[in-house]
């Protein structure tokens, strides 16, 4: 303390001055710009009447207002209904794969367990070697998957990138932890749920985070094996097919334009874009407070 005292002392006594903290927040500043400034201009244009986005010029702020693009999103047939399939999807698929992530990361990094080496292996491998997707079909069809929910969520409930990233974290707590649980007469299961889920916080906010944005935006699933119940169509494949048939020149498009009034394609594509995201947008924030490390730092003084 004193030390930097005495360094602060001695800059202003010679007059000079630490140009890093300007440099760093102008370089920070241009960062966040370049990053907001697409979703930015993407909401003026999904805001601007159509044709006049043709003309270009609009960069932040719409120049003619009108809510015609987000109506004519909203007015999808089966939009309600790929809205709740969706949801259903993204908050059962994350609980799930993220439990079952956590509980194979968990054995896995036992070192008393005896396959882990080979379970790991074969994993990795998982994440190199497909079976394609005719077979992966058929498969699903035999299973009983097809036309039906749960093949939004069974499939991806085991990743070998997620449990990986999960088991690598967990090697990472200290194993006296471990030990003093089992002395105390604690087995596996109260070590897992008593030390390890509250320690592993910020991990599992990040893969649930991953699953949730891939479950969310999610949409050639639907289409390839629910693609004839609309019960279980998803809102990704009916934005899909919104910009679909909004981007031909035929018949649909110039019915759309006459029922709605004057939309373009990319004016709904701008619309649909902002309708997506804002979502992972509102949750993003709850989450980021997990994203943090040391949380074991100080938890066990050797």
């Amino acid at each position: 303390m004193q030390q930097l005292t005495g360094t602060k002392k001695r800059r202003k006594e010679t007059g000079s001055f630490d140009a890093f903290p300007l440099v760093n927040g102008i370089i920070m500043f241009i960062i966040v710009v370049i990053t907001l400034y697409p979703v930015l201009n993407t909401l003026a244009i999904s805001l601007n009447d159509g044709t006049d986005a043709l003309r270009g010029g609009i960069y932040l702020w719409p120049r003619k207002f009108t809510w015609k693009n987000y109506i004519t999103v909203l007015q999808k047939d089966n939009l309600i209904t790929g809205a709740y399939v969706t949801v259903a999807r993204t908050v059962i698929g994350t609980v799930l794969a993220l439990a079952a992530n956590a509980i194979l990361a968990f054995v896995v990094s036992r070192k008393r367990f005896l396959f882990k080496r080979s379970l790991s292996l074969f994993w990795v491998i998982t994440m190199y070697v497909n079976g394609g997707m005719i077979p992966t079909f058929l498969l699903y069809k035999g299973l009983g998957l097809t036309n039906s929910f749960w093949v939004y969520v069974i499939p991806g409930m085991v990743s070998a990138f997620n449990m990986l990233v999960i088991r690598t974290y967990m090697n990472g707590i200290p194993d006296s932890l471990e030990e003093s649980a089992q002395l105390d007469g604690a087995g596996y299961t109260t070590i897992f749920l008593k030390i390890y889920c509250p320690l592993c916080k910020p991990v599992f906010a990040t893969v649930a985070l991953f699953v949730a944005v891939g479950q969310w935006n999610s949409w050639f699933d639907a289409m390839l094996y629910n693609r004839m119940n609309s019960d279980l169509t998803t809102l990704q494949y009916e934005l899909m097919k919104l910009l679909s048939s909004v981007t031909n020149q035929g018949t649909s498009a110039e019915a759309m334009k006459n029922a709605v009034g004057t939309v373009t394609p990319t004016s709904v594509r701008s619309a649909a874009t902002i309708l997506t995201m804002l979502p992972i947008i509102c949750i993003y924030p709850f989450l980021q407070k997990y994203f943090v490390t040391g949380l074991t730092l100080g938890g066990v003084k050797e």
